[in-house]
């Protein structure tokens, strides 16, 4: 049983996976490509170097070569240090984009470049999103966000996209300012999917006030290896001995951890709250 559900768990990572490069791929050719606009990470620096290799100097560089051959270097980092099926399906992943990238024909929706910006921004984001709910990532600066949010328990995609700004600037001064700042509300639509759907790496702390103490955290102990500290307290209005919970943990393992503690105490008061940073021992559970 345990061979069949770990086969058509590969089965459907890897649908996902391709499923993910065909948008994001998307993204490139209907969006991006039309409105003349960047993308950002090693797909803004591809197609950067490509843009400069063609007007400035005559010669036609390949930007699924250039994407390919960036993302080298961060492949390894993550292979050795993040995990190896992660890696697997994230370089399965801009394979495909490559690969979708020359053959999708390139079409256009709409003249209005903010529009494009926008819905741009918003298909590549979901592009991603795909792969990164499926364990996987597009690669590049992708990679070592995730390297760094593993290592720090750290939200990194601001940094990431501040990064992207000086790529845009860049593009900016070689090839009109408009495109650049198009650019950004595209990168920005594309950040804020990638944010809203994707909770890996974000913290929350819950409170957890219950009368059944060693029975909640047990039951909670089976869902997560996150500890929990315990504190005695008393129920004001009640005046009843209680036990106070504390503990923090990923924004994806929540639900999980409320529903094994509703079991053993259908009555307990659960306060979730979010969390900036840890600092100490935390448990970060890895990738595959």
């Amino acid at each position: 049983m345990k061979d069949y559900k770990q086969v058509f768990r590969t089965i459907w990572s890897v649908l996902a996976v391709i499923l993910s490069a065909l948008v994001y791929a998307s993204a490139i050719k209907i969006f991006m490509a039309s409105a003349d606009l960047f993308p950002a990470g090693f797909s803004g620096i591809s197609q950067l170097i490509s843009r400069v290799g063609d007007e400035f100097f005559g010669v036609n560089i390949s930007f699924s070569v250039l994407y390919l051959l960036l993302n080298i270097g961060p492949t390894i980092l993550v292979y050795k240090h993040v995990g190896k099926r992660f890696t697997i399906l994230s370089v399965l992943q801009y394979v495909f984009v490559s690969i979708f990238v020359e053959v999708l024909p390139q079409s256009s929706l709409t003249d209005d470049i903010l529009l494009m910006a926008v819905f741009g921004g918003i298909l590549a984001g979901l592009g991603n999103s795909i792969a990164l709910v499926n364990n996987a990532s597009t690669g590049g600066t992708d990679f070592l966000a995730i390297y760094a949010s593993t290592k720090y328990n750290i939200v990194t995609w601001n940094y990431v996209m501040a990064v992207n700004a000086c790529i845009y600037v860049i593009a900016g001064f070689l090839f009109g300012w408009d495109k650049c700042m198009y650019s950004i509300i595209y990168q920005f639509c594309n950040t804020t999917m990638v944010k809203q759907f994707h909770n890996r790496y974000q913290l929350r702390t819950l409170f957890i006030v219950t009368e059944y103490p060693d029975d909640v955290s047990d039951n909670i102990f089976k869902t997560c290896r996150h500890g929990i500290t315990k504190f005695w307290c008393e129920g004001e209005y009640s005046h009843k001995p209680k036990s106070f919970l504390y503990m923090t943990c990923n924004a994806f393992q929540v639900n999980e951890i409320v529903a094994a503690a509703k079991k053993i105490d259908p009555h307990c008061f659960i306060n979730i709250v979010k969390t900036e940073k840890v600092i100490g021992n935390y448990y970060q559970q890895p990738l595959d």
